[in-house]
């Protein structure tokens, strides 16, 4: 069993469910979407991306691809969220936490492809 493997689809793993969770509930309503859960997914995200460095093969370029993709609009997220929140200081209106969670979406949708090409990666495994 290859342990970096293995840590490498840890973080990928989890990195969606977490997400998963941070996505899940009312889109406008900040009571169901907590900021610590969406720090959570951006450190988890940016610990995955960075394992992908290193790998030279095609795979290994597309799911960097697609995680680099997750951290734009998980960090997209916070930036909205930290502007409505500190600089525009309206609070999370609908709109803003609707943005927010849209572009979390848009973040799972990524982890999802990235896990998927993972299971595809695994299945072509030979021995």
């Amino acid at each position: 069993m290859n342990r970096e493997k293995v840590w490498f689809s840890f973080f990928m793993i989890l990195a969606l469910t977490l997400n998963f969770g941070f996505f899940y509930g009312e889109i406008d309503d900040p009571i169901h979407h907590n900021v610590y859960e969406l720090f959570a997914v951006i450190v988890v995200n940016l610990i995955a991306t960075i394992m992908k460095f290193g790998d030279k093969t095609q795979m290994g370029a597309m799911l960097l691809a697609t995680s680099l993709v997750a951290v734009v609009q998980l960090f997209a997220a916070s930036f909205v969220w930290i502007f409505a929140e500190h600089i525009q200081q309206t609070g999370l209106t609908a709109t803003s936490m609707s943005t927010i969670v849209a572009l979390s979406g848009g973040a799972m949708l990524a982890n999802i492809i990235s896990v998927i090409l993972l299971m595809i990666e695994a299945s072509r495994f030979e021995r």
